[in-house]
């Protein structure tokens, strides 16, 4: 009895980070990449977004802000390795993320909408970054400190003297007629 298995395919969400400071030649050739990899390794491009230039939670090889690209194909087997592989080899690429969202997809079944896999060129326009000084970013900026308004004291607080405590063992106390 023989039995053939169809292998399914599993989908998948990806997120890669590009350098703020990153021209759109070299972010179109990140993109290529990944559509390249995916067809190369029989899978199916299904979603491309482009999110634009973010601030990152924390600082990533010196960089306060990313362009976040999300990416969503179906493939099989080494598909996801294979990309991550390459986008550890692009420079432009902070971070990465994959996440499996589907199970068992017959990847002949999958529609793709030919607009929302368009690889559209990013527009990265010349925003200004805050430079923030060494200084300001530890909390030692003096200017700043100089001119926050610091609140009013007198100069008498500065002379009053404590008042002195009893000691309950040496102090003295009433004694009543009804103990």
């Amino acid at each position: 009895m023989e039995t053939t298995h169809t292998l399914k395919s599993k989908e998948y969400e990806t997120i890669y980070i590009l350098r703020s400071d990153v021209d759109a030649d070299s972010a179109d050739k990140v993109q290529g990449r990944v559509a390249e990899v995916i067809a190369r390794d029989a899978g199916k491009l299904v979603k491309v977004e482009q999110w634009g230039r973010r601030r990152l939670a924390y600082p990533v090889a010196k960089q306060r802000k990313g362009v976040y690209v999300y990416v969503k194909y179906v493939g099989r087997g080494p598909l996801v390795s294979e990309l991550e592989r390459n986008l550890k080899l692009q420079d432009a690429v902070l971070k990465f993320q994959t996440v499996q969202t589907g199970d068992a997809i017959d990847i002949a079944t999958v529609t793709v909408d030919p607009e929302e896999v368009k690889f559209q060129r990013l527009d990265l326009g010349s925003e200004p970054d805050e430079v923030e000084s060494r200084e300001k970013q530890l909390g030692l900026d003096v200017q700043a400190e100089e001119r926050r308004p610091r609140p009013e004291r007198s100069h008498e607080e500065d002379f009053v003297e404590p008042e002195e405590e009893e000691d309950p063992a040496t102090s003295a106390r009433p004694v009543k007629e009804d103990e």
